[in-house]
């Protein structure tokens, strides 16, 4: 994207920074098919140590390591369980159909988040002629829902729930940086209560490429395996590992200033009449605007926006998304408010 714009897309727009650029260009590699790659090798243990998980697996992005994750889980014909506006269930082209040949019964959570009593009615009974519940996904922070919190009391109802149940668990924790930096609460507390748990290395920390999935041994052996299948096998990948290396070192802290700027972005928003702001959903870097009072379609408000050098993209229905992130300064955001509420301000 050209310079002038101020880009409140995603956090995925980010590129890498000098010193990120400098230890990529010194990363020793190796064949990481063969498993000799020591800059992947030390990736996948540091993140693992960070997830409190006996083995980690790089694959190049988010939706590989939830796909990957979720194939290892089921089988065909199962059913995994998530929230409606699931990411597993809504961004990755209908994955977990095509690579597991399971299907989704979504829930409705509030603000992201579902409980027992959700998971409750949507349980199958155990009859031959019933798909088998295999796997139950939460994800931390819930994009669609506007990088809200998964709340640690609820996430421990439900893993003791499953348990009892014989259900597995995954984490799809793209964000999940962004909760353990706006609760305090540790990575690897998070993680425990999973069988599995993906994480990205761009989203946020700046990375240009990757994710990570970890579980315990027998269950990453199992994933490498599919990770093949799926086309993930990367050869001299110590290149990309190093930036996620340093994201992980380094840009993890720094992310409650994107929350600071999405809380003043968002205050700024809610002035404007046009739009519904949900500010109690304002919990880390996105923030989702409602538009439907306006009377315009979101492709109009961001056509008119981008006109004037802002980018926002398509949030819920007749809503429009946006996200602060490393590569948009305090300023930018400030004037971006400016911006937008002058140019909707009269919707």
């Amino acid at each position: 994207m050209a310079e002038q714009f101020i880009d409140l897309r995603s956090d995925t727009v980010t590129k890498p920074s000098p010193p990120m650029r400098e230890a990529m260009a010194k990363a020793v590699v190796g064949d990481d098919v063969f498993g000799e790659d020591p800059t992947v090798n030390r990736l996948q243990e540091y993140a693992a140590g960070l997830l409190g998980k006996e083995a980690a697996l790089y694959v190049p992005s988010g939706t590989m390591g939830n796909q990957t994750c979720i194939k290892v889980h089921t089988q065909p014909g199962d059913e995994v369980i998530c929230e409606n506006g699931a990411h597993v269930f809504n961004y990755e082209t209908g994955g977990i159909a095509f690579l597991s040949g399971a299907q989704v019964h979504p829930v409705q959570g509030k603000r992201g988040a579902f409980g027992v009593a959700e998971i409750e009615r949507a349980l199958r009974p155990d009859l031959y002629y019933m798909p088998k519940t295999r796997l139950i996904c939460m994800e931390n922070t819930h994009n669609r829902a506007g990088g809200t919190i998964y709340p640690l009391d609820l996430i421990r109802e439900v893993s003791a729930f499953a348990r009892t149940r014989n259900i597995r668990l995954h984490l799809d924790g793209a964000r999940l940086w962004n909760a353990s930096v706006a609760t305090g609460i540790a990575p690897k507390e998070y993680a425990s209560y999973f069988d599995s748990v993906s994480v990205c290395l761009s989203k946020g920390l700046g990375a240009p490429v990757g994710s990570v999935i970890a579980g315990s041994a027998a269950f990453i052996a199992e994933a490498r395996h599919f990770r093949k299948i799926f086309g993930g096998g990367m050869r001299q990948a110590g290149i990309l590992a190093a930036a996620g290396l340093y994201a992980l070192e380094h840009n993890i802290g720094r992310l409650s200033e994107d929350h600071e700027k999405a809380a003043f972005l968002a205050r700024e928003l809610a002035q404007v009449k046009a739009f519904d702001i949900d500010m109690g959903s304002v919990q880390t870097n996105i923030i989702i605007i409602g538009a439907e009072k306006s009377g315009k379609k979101p492709e109009e408000i961001l056509a008119a926006l981008r006109a004037k050098g802002v980018l926002l993209t398509m949030g819920n229905y007749m809503g429009l998304r946006a996200v602060t992130h490393l590569d948009v300064t305090m300023g930018e955001v400030k004037r971006a408010a400016q911006i937008i509420r002058e140019t909707c301000g009269r919707l």
